[in-house]
């Protein structure tokens, strides 16, 4: 019998939104969900400032940075740069785990992964931007035991990942809303991104002197693997509010994969320091990995089409 692959077996998925929107929140929700899912998953921390995403998922320590495992920052006088002023592949970025030193690598008792990109401000005063730790999100493919993981990829706050390109590198976005003009703001730039990558334009290169890396720059984009996005909702205090969000980002052509209501106790579980656990969060997140599901089968049917 021909063994059928899940639909979003070996996918990378980023999850971004503006800063408190819930995108780490989501993300472990999003682990749990796929890994009931009998997916294997690996969350890749890639949000260079903020910390506690470790304790969010029930592990007593945050494993050691991926950029100190690729041979730390050029900004320091390592080897990873950053992928505006050098879009070069990151060398040794198809990786087993079991390759890792298990000083990089944590794994919860429910067996999800967690690895960490690489945090700004344990480099110390004039490290540089946070360039290289984008790379890293932007190029690292996991495998384990032959078989290629869903990666959650919880990036920092905002827009400036997406205008590195990292998204060319990702199979879909989620984008954590919640209810404010500015977030909503953010879903509807990254739709307009993503649109504008799927339709051929290229990225600025004028200031790569070397015209090869500026080719490579282009070839990047041209390849890119983004098929889409999905909206999330969250912290919705009423059905009035949500209402009133959802009219506005469907009112631009963006699709909402799920909604979550304000829940005051996640916010006490991040200040403490304590897992995010919540079953009824965590069905909301299946009804999300099920629409993902629906959405890279569809996927497929169309490329078989072509």
């Amino acid at each position: 019998m021909m063994h059928v692959e899940p639909p979003l077996h070996g996918k990378r998925i980023g999850i971004v939104g503006k800063g408190g929107s819930g995108k780490s929140t989501l993300a472990v929700f999003l682990a749990t969900a796929l890994q009931k899912r009998s997916y294997q998953v690996c969350l890749l921390d890639a949000d260079s400032t903020n910390v506690g995403l470790h304790q969010a998922l029930g592990l007593m320590n945050q494993p050691a940075s991926l950029i100190d495992y690729f041979g730390g920052m050029v900004f320091s006088g390592g080897a990873v740069t950053c992928p505006v002023d050098d879009p070069t592949p990151l060398n040794g970025a198809d990786l087993h785990l079991t390759e890792l030193p298990t000083a990089y690598l944590a794994q919860t008792e429910e067996g999800i992964y967690l690895l960490t990109a690489g945090k700004i401000g344990d480099l110390g005063p004039g490290a540089g931007c946070d360039g290289p730790i984008s790379k890293i999100a932007r190029d690292l493919h996991l495998q384990i035991d032959g078989s290629n993981l869903v990666t959650l990829v919880d990036f920092k706050a905002g827009f400036e990942d997406t205008a590195r390109g990292v998204i060319t590198g990702l199979d879909w976005i989620l984008v954590v809303v919640d209810p404010s003009n500015a977030a909503i703001q953010i879903a509807i730039h990254m739709k307009e991104m993503i649109e504008k990558i799927q339709a051929g334009q290229l990225p600025s290169t004028e200031h790569i002197d070397d015209p090869q890396l500026a080719e490579l720059a282009r070839k990047l984009f041209k390849e890119a693997t983004i098929k889409g996005l999905q909206v999330v909702l969250n912290r919705m205090r009423d059905p009035e509010m949500e209402a009133y969000v959802r009219g506005q980002i469907e009112s631009h052509g963006l699709e909402i994969a799920g909604a979550f209501p304000e829940d005051p106790s996640i916010t006490t579980l991040w200040l403490q320091g304590r897992p995010i656990i919540n079953p009824k969060r965590i069905d909301e997140a299946e009804k999300i990995v099920s629409a993902l599901e629906r959405i890279a089968m569809y996927s497929k049917k169309e490329v078989k089409n072509v």
